[in-house]
C-alpha cells in the first residue's frame, strides 16, 4: 500500500478574498470562487482549498495560526486506503466522508487526511541549457513566458515540537521514508509512491530563529514549476501586482538542490515557487548534516546574517539506505 503524494492543502485564512487574489496571481488555477471558499486545481489533479479560520470544515488540532490547516494524501487504491485507516483506528479517531475521505489527527496534533487519489500525468517541456562547450540549443532562443503555472504540489513544511517523534510517526503509519536530517533542525520524509526528494518537512519549533515560538505552525508549501524562467516571471508578476518581496529571492537549497522563491502569503506562512530538485527512489542514501545550515543553502541572493561566514562542510551518510531491513526504517538517532 502506498501514499502517493499531496492530493490536497486545506488552508484556513482570515481574509479569503485577498488569499485567494493572492493565489490567482501567484499562478495557480481557479476553480470555484465564492465569499467564503475558493478552490485551486493543479494540473497533476490536486488541489488548494481556501476557507475561514473559523469555518467548521476546518479540523481542530495543534497548528496554531494561519495557513494550511490540513493535508490530504493521495493513496494509490481503495484496498491500500482500507488498510491505513484499519491500522490507525487501533489508536486514535478516523472521521470518513461521504466521498471516502478519512481524517485524523497524528500523533503530534498535525490534521491530516486520506483518500484514494490517481496523479494526471504532468507534461512539461524546460528549455535546453547551454553552457561552455556543452551545447544543447542551437538556433533556437529560449521560451518567451508571460506567467507562472504551476503544475503541482511538490511539499508541505511544519514547524512541530518533537520533529524526530512526528518523524516516526510518518514512517512506521503512513510508510514514509527518510530523505536527509538536519541535526536539530528537522527531517525531510518522502511518501512511498512518490519520487520527489520529500513531500513533507518538520522542522524543529524551538528554532532560535524569526518565526519558531515553540508552537505548531505551517511553514511554507511548494509550488511545482518548470525551470527557472517560469519561476523568474512569476515572481516579477508578484511585485508588479504589489505583493511582499521575498526576503530571500532566488536559491538553491544544497538539501535537495532545488531552485527556490518563498513569498510571504496572505494565507499564511509563504508560497514557494519550486523546480530543479533532487528525484529519489529506495536506493538513496538518506544524508545526517551535522551543519544545518550548509545543507539549507547552495547560494542565495539575499544572503541572511546568519550566512555570512560560510558553514563548514560537515555531512556523512547514514549506515542505513532508505528503506535499511524494512521499508522506511532508517535511522535518525545521532551516532
Amino acid at each position: 500500500m502506498a501514499i502517493v503524494g499531496i492530493a490536497s492543502l486545506l488552508y484556513g485564512v482570515e481574509d479569503v478574498k485577498r488569499s485567494t487574489r493572492f493565489f490567482t496571481d501567484f499562478g495557480l488555477p481557479i476553480e470555484v470562487e465564492s465569499d467564503t471558499e475558493s478552490r485551486f486545481r493543479l494540473d497533476e489533479g490536486s488541489t488548494i482549498v481556501i476557507r475561514q479560520l473559523d469555518d467548521p470544515s476546518i479540523p481542530r488540532s495543534a497548528v496554531v495560526g494561519n495557513g494550511v490547516r490540513e493535508v490530504v494524501w493521495g493513496v494509490d487504491t481503495p484496498g491500500s486506503l482500507s488498510a491505513f485507516v484499519a491500522d490507525l483506528r487501533r489508536d486514535r479517531e478516523v472521521n470518513i466522508d461521504d466521498d471516502g475521505t478519512a481524517h485524523f489527527l497524528t500523533d503530534c496534533g498535525l490534521p491530516m487526511a486520506l483518500r484514494v487519489f490517481h496523479k494526471t500525468p504532468i507534461l512539461s517541456a524546460p528549455d535546453a541549457v547551454n553552457s561552455p562547450g556543452n551545447i544543447n540549443r542551437f538556433n533556437q532562443h529560449r521560451k518567451w513566458r508571460r506567467r507562472a503555472r504551476p503544475k503541482a504540489i511538490q511539499h508541505v513544511v511544519f514547524a512541530v515540537k518533537d520533529f524526530e517523534q512526528s518523524f516516526f510517526f510518518m514512517r512506521d503509519r503512513l510508510g514514509f521514508r527518510l530523505s536527509d536530517y538536519q541535526r536539530t533542525y528537522g527531517i525531510y520524509m518522502r511518501a512511498e509512491g512518490a519520487n520527489n526528494h520529500h513531500n513533507i518537512f518538520f522542522l524543529n519549533a524551538n528554532l532560535p530563529l524569526p518565526g519558531f515560538d515553540g508552537e505548531v505552525r505551517f511553514h511554507h508549501a511548494n509550488y511545482g514549476v518548470e525551470d527557472i524562467d517560469e519561476m523568474m516571471v512569476g515572481a516579477n508578476h508578484m511585485e508588479r501586482q504589489g505583493w511582499e518581496r521575498s526576503h530571500l529571492g532566488l536559491g538553491r537549497h544544497r538539501v535537495d538542490s532545488a531552485l527556490f522563491f518563498y513569498l510571504p502569503c496572505p494565507a499564511g506562512g509563504e508560497a514557494e515557487y519550486g523546480t530543479d530538485g533532487d528525484y529519489v527512489d529506495d536506493t538513496w542514501v538518506p544524508r545526517d548534516w551535522f551543519v544545518p545550515s550548509f545543507g539549507y543553502i547552495s547560494f542565495v541572493h539575499n544572503l541572511p546574517d546568519f550566512l555570512i561566514e560560510p558553514p563548514e562542510w560537515e555531512v556523512r551518510y547514514f549506515d542505513e539506505f532508505a528503506t535499511g531491513a524494512e521499508p522506511g526504517y532508517a535511522l535518525t538517532s545521532g551516532k
